[in-house]
Parts: structure tokens; C-alpha cells; sequence
């Protein structure tokens, strides 16, 4: 450093030229640029000293505005092709002479710039430039290439961005969605958007991309202002299942699923059940609800005399499609189970087929994995056998219809009355070796396309426990079947509860309260490749059997029997069964979790379009009596909810109560009471 030099420093990461005046104390110099403005900096700031001597602050602009004409970036790469081959580092003056053929300190100065502020072809090293390799200017060229494209297609997106948010809240009369279907979003898009889909979905990990764009627009950086962008952008509905985006349930089918199934539909594979009983000849009932679209059972009756009969419980049979381990089966087993939304239902398996050949039609030879049982007068089976077997349906009942038919003692179908009276028999037999029944209001919610909400609450009917006596008995033999045989299936079991004492229930009002003291000692009950005994259907073995369209580990089940029933080695080990067990529960409890989410998000937002109606409630327990909260029934709904009593109250206590506060979102209810004075 001495006086007279001119100097390149930065000022704020900006370039500055001075002119070098004095020392200031052992390690400052004191420097003025073209502007007069002097400044104190230490040797370690100097970034280059300019060739010369006896500069002036008034020589800096003429020398830059000189400089500037020169200033072209290219002209570094004919230095580099020179030199790259040699590969020895190069100085500014040197470059000068090479670009200039002089070392004038206008143009070593111009060198000292174009080597300082490139990063593509030289790298520093002291003061002095090394030419990189032409393999590392190639990478760097690629990287700036990535960046650039990846620059354009931000700017894309955020360009269509405002377009079709300017579409949304552009007129009061815009449809909901307009935006999704007039902007034509891009594959590099999609990035973007499923950052601010994961932002809801995983309110709690770190998301910056998401934060970022919602700042960009002027937003709450929050997972509510990321869900309400989805919706603008008319990517998502107001209503958007979120347990459902969060669970790992597959929505769609993949091509080559679609594809398969559509292939069966034309051409069936070879039946692995070639000698099937021969049942045409039976009269077959199946009884659903109306909206069911998978048909997997029906019911025969088969007089053996003039006061016997056996009963038949007919199954559909999808394995007469499906393969162990081929790609139906995978995907059924990666599913679970159907699932069963309040806005429609995912099946387990594609449609096309679940509802066709799989299912049991009316009027059309179906094949079926039947259940032949004879029971004695006291309900307890006496006889069974299992079959792969034909069937054709003869009737397509509602439970509505077998209840006017049994009302009405429709004489053209006997087998009606005799279904009935086996399913008491053995409601009466599985009372007496302990079963344990339950009747709690039971709600159904339904959404419909326009998203109005319908909840119907389930009658006790004998149609119904009609149905389901006949199930629970077809679940029993199968699982004596293969407890005999020794067959590793999914058996089904549940551990004896510890009710309380019968003195103790009697004090409870008889109904939905007592039976909500029974419920809450009830144990879960338990899948194991071992038999074991079901406490609350009073079975000492029990496997179910009876929904192989619309749950694995029934399909699970048939494979095993079936190829058990043809003298077959079992398609699968008792390894094998607990290793697909142990996936199945897991994705099958998910399943079991999206259920339930969904049916309480629609039943909230039910209440909070009916905020004006009153209810009839029934208090049935305490949850945290020392906060006053308990458990309130809603008898026309049949919806149990949480409620923080402000009055003194008891488990049977009757109150009207009308919606003060309701977030689906949030899951979140809040009831006020009703007063009979209000109310009159």
C-alpha cells in the first residue's frame, strides 16, 4: 500500500475504486474513491491494485468509463480454449496481453474483472487464475442450464397461478373448479402443488417450498391458507377428504390392474374348481341393503323331509378370477378391504369386476363357495359341509322386503319364515354359550354428487339378524373346518371381558346407557393364525368368511379351504399367513381410522348446516366427570358426541340441545342446552 496506488476494495459487496492517501494509525490506510468520500480499510480488503502510480480520485471515473467498453464476458472463453490445454494459471496481465495484446492498466484492470466475476471457465488460486477442465465447464454450463429451466418454469407457474386465481375471484357467479378446468397446469406443476397438498397433510414437518409461495401471494404461511389456495385453484373440494389423502389406501387402480381386470371380463381364465356342487336347483336369496353393489351372499333353504331342512349359506367366490400371488390378489392384499366413505365407496377390488362376475346376480349361474348346515331344534349345529359349487340368485331382496314378507306371511316363500326361525334358534343357542349382544343406535351417513347429507338410523330388524345369524354361522364352520384340518387361516378371537356386576348394570337405565357401560369392557377383539374362543359371539371358533369381494382375509380364508377341498397343498403356510396378517391388519386398521375420520367430519358438518334445529339427547357416561364432560347420544341420529355439561346431570338424564359451535375442519362441536321454558 502506498499513496498514489489505486485500489479495488468492496463496499457492501459492491466494486469501489480509490486512490490510496495515507496511513492511518500501525494497520489502517485511509482511501478516496472518485466521489471524495474517503474511506479506512486494512491491506486485507485490497481484492487488486491497478498498475500505476500517482492516481488521483478524479482519474477513476475516466479509467472505468474506459474500462467498461471492454467488459464482454465472452472474450474469456477464446482465453480459455488457449489455455485449457496447457492447463497453467494465468495472471490478469497476462490475460490483457492476450486479449489486448498490451498490459495498460485500463486493460490489465478489465482482465482483473472479467477473471474476478466468472465462474464458469477460471477458478482463483492466490492471485493468480487456473483454467478449468473442459469436463467441469461442461457440468457447470449443465448446472446453469437445470437452474435456468428451473427459473422459467417458476415463473410459468406463478404466472398461471395469478391466471387462474384471477378466474376464481374474478366473478361471484364463478363455478367452483372453473380454474382447474381452463388452466392447462404443467408437468413441472405438479412439484409445486404437492408441496401445498403435503403442507395439509403434514401440518407438522417442515415445508418450505410451500411457505415460500404462500408469501409470494401475500398469504398466511398456514396449512389452512395452503388448503384454501387448493380449493380456489379448484384442485380440491371444500370438503376434501383428508383422512383419506393422509392414509396410504390407494384411490385409483393402476393401468396394469385396470387392464387385467378388463381382460377377464372377456375371456375367463380356466375354473380351479372344475367339479362344482351343482345348487341351480336352489331357490337363493340375497338380502342387502338397496345401494349395495356387491353381492357376496345369499341364503337357500333345502327341505330333507317333511319337518327337516338344511340351510345353505352361499358365497361369492372371486377366487374363481383370482390367483394367489398374481397381481389381483397383491392388490387386493395391499388394500385390505373395501373401503366405505360416506361419499361413496373404494372397492378392494376394480369395479367392473366386484360388481360383476365376482358378485352374486340375480338370475345368472354364479359360482359360490356354499355352506351347507343342519342345526338342531336348540340352534347348535348338528351337520355341515363346504363346497365350491353353481348357483343361480332368484331373488334380489332389500331387508325392507324380508320384513313385509315375514309381516305379511307371504305364502309363495316358505323359506323366509324358516330362515327366520333358524336365525333365532341360534340367537337363542349363542346366548347360551355366553354371547354377549350390544344394540346401540347404529347412524349411516350418505353424501350425495351435490353434497347434501343424509344420516338414517338403523332399526334392529328380524331381516337383519336374519343376515347376520346366518353369517356368524357360516364364520363358525369355517373356522371348525379348519381348526379340524388343521388349516393356518385368519381365525378370530375375543378375550372374556370383565363385565360389571348384574347388580351394578340393573342400576343403569335399560337401553343405550346400559349397553354403553357392557361396550366400554368389551376387549378388541384379536386376528391370530390360532383358534381361539369369540366372548362376545359366544363361538368357540370363528373365522370370517362371508366378504371375500369386499375384505382380504376372507379371500384368505377361501384360498386355503378350497384348495383344501380339492386335495391340494395349501397355497399358502402358516409363515406365510402370519407375515400377510401382519400387513393386512395394519393397512386394514388404516382403513378401519379413514372410516371413521370421514363419518365424523360429515356428521359435524351435518350439525353445522342444521345449527337452528333442536335435538333430543341422551346423556350415556361420563368421559372426565371432575370437567363435567360426558358422552351425549343423539337419539335422532343416532351420533354419539362430547359434551361439557353445565348443570348438574346424570348417565340416563334426557336434555335438548342445539348447535352453538361447529368446525368440521377443526373437529370440533359445541352444544348449548335447550330449556323447556325456551322451547315453549
Amino acid at each position: 500500500m502506498e499513496k498514489g496506488k489505486l485500489i479495488e476494495f468492496r463496499l457492501q459487496g459492491e466494486r469501489r475504486l480509490a486512490v490510496v492517501e495515507r496511513p492511518e494509525g500501525k494497520k489502517d490506510w485511509i482511501v478516496v474513491d472518485q466521489d471524495g468520500h474517503s474511506h479506512k480499510i486494512r491491506p486485507q480488503r485490497v481484492d487488486y491494485i491497478v498498475p500505476g502510480q500517482d492516481y488521483k480520485p478524479q482519474d477513476i471515473g475516466p479509467l472505468w468509463q474506459e474500462a467498461d467498453q471492454y467488459l464482454d464476458p465472452s472474450s474469456l472463453e477464446v482465453a480459455w480454449e488457449l489455455l485449457v490445454e496447457d492447463g497453467g494459471s494465468i495472471t490478469p496481465a497476462e490475460l490483457a496481453n492476450i486479449l489486448f495484446s498490451e498490459q495498460s492498466p485500463v486493460f490489465c484492470y478489465v482482465a482483473h474483472v472479467l477473471l474476478s466475476q466468472d465462474k464458469l471457465y477460471f477458478k482463483q488460486k492466490g492471485d493468480a487464475y487456473e483454467p478449468r477442465t473442459v469436463a467441469q465447464v461442461e457440468e457447470i454450463k449443465h448446472q446453469k442450464a437445470v437452474e435456468h429451466q428451473r427459473e422459467a418454469e417458476r415463473l410459468g407457474f406463478l404466472s398461471r397461478l395469478d391466471q387462474a386465481l384471477q378466474m376464481a375471484r374474478g366473478s361471484a357467479n364463478q363455478e367452483a373448479g372453473m380454474a382447474k378446468l381452463a388452466i392447462a397446469w404443467q408437468e413441472s406443476d405438479r412439484p409445486r402443488l404437492d408441496a401445498l397438498e403435503r403442507f395439509v397433510l403434514l401440518p407438522e414437518t417442515m415445508n418450505r417450498p410451500a411457505q415460500e409461495l404462500l408469501e409470494a401471494l401475500g398469504e398466511y404461511q398456514t396449512p389452512e391458507s395452503a388448503f384454501k389456495l387448493l380449493v380456489e385453484l379448484g384442485l380440491w373440494s371444500p370438503h376434501e377428504n383428508i383422512f383419506l389423502r393422509r392414509s396410504s389406501y390407494p384411490r385409483n387402480f393402476s393401468v396394469k390392474v385396470s387392464d387385467l381386470a378388463h381382460s377377464l371380463l372377456h375371456a375367463l381364465p380356466p375354473d380351479p374348481d372344475p367339479d362344482r356342487l351343482d345348487l341351480t336347483h336352489l331357490k337363493v336369496y340375497t338380502i342387502d341393503d338397496e345401494s349395495t353393489a356387491e353381492i357376496d351372499d345369499g341364503l337357500s333353504v333345502e327341505m330333507l323331509g317333511e319337518d327337516e331342512y338344511r340351510l345353505w349359506i352361499h358365497i361369492a367366490d372371486p377366487s374363481r378370477l383370482v390367483m394367489p400371488n398374481d397381481e389381483l390378489d397383491l392388490e387386493a392384499r395391499k388394500r385390505s378391504t373395501s373401503l366405505y366413505l360416506p361419499t361413496g365407496m373404494i372397492p378392494m377390488f376394480p369395479t367392473e369386476l366386484a360388481t360383476g362376475p365376482m358378485s352374486l346376480i340375480q338370475g345368472q349361474q354364479c359360482p359360490a363357495l356354499s355352506f351347507g348346515v343342519v342345526i338342531s331344534e336348540a340352534g347348535e349345529v348338528v351337520d355341515y359341509q363346504i363346497a365350491a359349487s353353481w348357483i343361480k340368485p332368484t331373488y334380489r331382496l332389500t331387508y325392507d322386503d324380508v320384513d313385509e314378507m315375514l309381516q305379511l306371511r307371504i305364502q309363495a316363500e316358505p323359506e323366509i319364515p324358516i330362515l327366520a326361525q333358524a336365525a333365532n334358534q341360534r340367537y337363542q343357542w349363542r346366548k347360551s354359550q355366553g354371547a354377549i349382544s350390544i344394540k346401540m343406535p347404529e347412524a349411516v351417513i350418505k353424501v350425495n354428487a351435490d353434497e347434501e347429507i343424509y344420516i338414517q338410523l338403523l332399526e334392529g330388524s328380524i331381516s337383519r339378524q336374519l343376515v347376520a345369524e346366518m353369517m356368524i354361522m357360516a364364520g363358525e364352520i369355517a373356522g371348525r373346518y379348519c381348526q379340524d384340518h388343521h388349516l393356518p387361516i385368519p381365525f378370530r378371537g375375543q378375550p372374556q371381558p370383565e363385565l360389571p356386576p348384574e347388580e351394578e348394570l340393573m342400576l343403569l337405565p335399560a337401553g343405550p346407557v346400559r349397553f354403553c357401560a357392557v361396550r366400554r369392557c368389551m376387549p378388541r377383539s384379536e386376528v391370530s393364525t390360532t383358534p381361539s374362543r369369540h366372548a362376545s359371539l359366544g363361538l368357540n371358533t370363528y373365522s370370517q368368511v362371508t366378504s371375500p369381494i369386499r375384505r382380504y382375509t376372507d379371500l384368505l380364508t377361501h384360498f386355503q379351504i378350497k384348495a383344501h377341498l380339492r386335495g391340494e397343498s395349501l397355497p399358502f403356510s402358516m409363515d406365510q399367513i402370519q407375515q400377510i396378517l401382519y400387513s393386512v391388519m395394519l393397512s386394514s386398521q388404516e382403513a378401519t381410522s379413514v372410516e371413521r375420520q370421514s363419518n365424523r367430519y360429515w356428521s359435524l358438518e351435518y350439525l353445522r348446516r342444521n345449527a337452528d334445529q333442536l335435538w333430543q339427547g341422551l346423556m350415556l357416561r361420563w368421559l372426565r366427570e371432575d370437567e363435567n364432560l360426558g358422552l351425549l347420544l343423539l337419539e335422532e341420529l343416532g351420533l354419539e358426541l362430547p359434551h361439557r355439561f353445565d348443570r348438574p346431570i346424570s348417565p340416563g338424564d334426557r336434555l335438548v340441545v342445539q348447535v352453538s359451535q361447529a368446525d368440521p375442519h377443526r373437529d370440533e362441536i359445541r352444544f348449548r342446552e335447550i330449556t323447556s321454558a325456551v322451547i315453549a
